[in-house]
């Protein structure tokens, strides 16, 4: 197929400008190129009488053309992820960008080059775009780009983190205007049951689900990968202590993991089972936590939180034991990557039965 010189030698000086700017600003403005690039895609698929059609030609000879010239950047296949991204983010840029590429100068800073009026419209690199492109659900995908955002994620860790269902787990844990937080501001922690997630997924932990462990296997795994565990964990926790011993009339008690929620300004306890919970665990946790708040905080410092991680969970079980305004709460682990087709049933789900309920 043939495409009009005018179009292809547009976008050959938009290439050729966006590679001649400073290193600093490569990230940027490869994301910037890249959405003009598509921007003039569908401009020119708009041109055909069957667009199906055509615009499969115009990609298919496009790609050839500038393959040849710029390398494999530019195959059919990341042309077309291209045209996507421009049809996914166009509300972010009102105007076309096409005349600032243009003027790109190698003497000025890519901020004064792309002006005022468009600074930082993307703010991650293209290979995150290329990953949040994969996430249907507009809600999920804002939220994973906020968190990439505001925690700088790498591309690794974006990955692991969708692949987990972070999103349905958090979500699980809020009700329906927490759900709608998630999309437009990301996670945001101002209360105790804005840390939790259901489940934890300890994948990185490296112990097989089918084999037999203790809870001191669970535990010493959990110290070797803390750093790990502290990004499942969630946002503001630094780690305290391990076996945390305390005693109370002449009885020595061990806490399992003690962590501070900086962002929470209170201790994080955490008690590791590796079966079902029971009720006598919920009152040993409610002891602990009882002890923190009268011989530990400060009075500037917030109620002890208490965190019971478990195999598996009697929810019936902790309603009637523990009262709606405890600050103790019983969680479920996953030694492996949940499916996520698993977790959207059960949020749906909970959902409906939030629908119910209200």
């Amino acid at each position: 197929m043939r495409i009009a010189l005018k179009f292809l030698e547009g976008i050959r000086d938009l290439i050729v400008g966006a590679h001649s700017t400073v290193a600093r600003g490569v990230d940027l403005v490869q994301v910037r190129t890249n959405f003009e690039v598509g921007r003039r895609i569908v401009q020119e698929e708009q041109r055909g009488k069957d667009r199906a059609t055509y615009g499969k030609q115009v990609i298919g000879a496009l790609a050839d053309r500038l393959t040849s010239e710029f390398g494999r950047g530019f195959s059919d296949t990341n042309l077309k992820l291209m045209r996507l991204f421009y049809l996914q983010y166009q509300h972010r840029i009102g105007q076309s960008p096409t005349d600032q590429f243009k003027t790109l100068a190698k003497s000025q800073s890519l901020t004064d080059q792309l002006g005022p009026a468009v600074r930082n419209p993307f703010t991650l690199s293209w290979t995150h775009y290329v990953v949040l492109l994969g996430v249907k659900n507009i809600n999920e995908r804002s939220f994973y780009e906020i968190e990439s955002v505001k925690q700088n994620w790498t591309v690794r860790e974006l990955k692991r983190q969708f692949a987990s269902g972070l999103y349905e787990r958090l979500a699980l844990s809020r009700g329906k205007k927490g759900i709608r937080r998630l999309a437009k501001v990301g996670q945001t922690v101002a209360h105790s049951r804005d840390l939790l997630k259901e489940p934890l997924v300890l994948e990185f932990l490296g112990l097989d689900e089918r084999s037999h462990y203790s809870e001191s296997d669970l535990e010493s795994a959990i110290i070797n990968q803390i750093e790990r565990f502290l990004l499942e964990m969630g946002k503001g926790f630094l780690f305290e202590a391990r076996q945390k011993r305390f005693t109370f009339d002449e009885d020595h008690f061990f806490v399992d993991l003690v962590f501070y929620n900086r962002l929470l300004r209170c201790y994080v306890l955490l008690d590791l089972k590796i079966g079902k919970i029971g009720h006598q665990d919920l009152g040993q946790m409610q002891m602990y936590v009882n002890y923190f708040d009268r011989f530990v905080k400060t009075g500037q410092e917030n109620p002890t939180i208490g965190i019971l991680l478990c195999k598996q969970r009697n929810k019936a079980l902790v309603e009637i034991t523990l009262p709606k305004s405890t600050n103790i709460h019983a969680r479920e682990y996953r030694l492996y990557l949940p499916s996520k087709d698993e977790l959207q049933r059960k949020l749906l789900g909970w959902m409906e039965e939030q629908d119910v309920a209200g």
